[in-house]
C-alpha cells in the first residue's frame, strides 16, 4: 500500500514565522496597506470568476 505524502509545518516552523512577521510589522516592513493589497489580491486569484462579472475586492483601511 502507498502512503501518501502531506506536507506539514513543524511547531518550530509556525512559531518562527509568526515572531517574524510580529518583528516585520514592528519594524515598519509591514504596515495595513500591504495586508490589505495582500488580502484583495488572494482574494482576486481565487474568486477570479466573480473579478471578471465586475467584483471589485480592493480593500481599504
Amino acid at each position: 500500500m502507498a502512503t501518501r505524502y502531506r506536507p506539514h509545518i513543524s511547531l518550530f516552523g509556525l512559531i518562527y514565522l509568526i515572531i517574524g512577521v510580529f518583528i516585520a510589522w514592528d519594524r515598519g516592513y509591514i504596515d495595513e496597506g500591504l495586508v490589505a493589497k495582500i488580502i484583495s489580491a488572494l482574494l482576486a486569484i481565487f474568486l477570479w470568476v466573480l473579478v471578471l462579472l465586475g467584483v471589485d475586492f480592493h480593500i481599504e483601511f
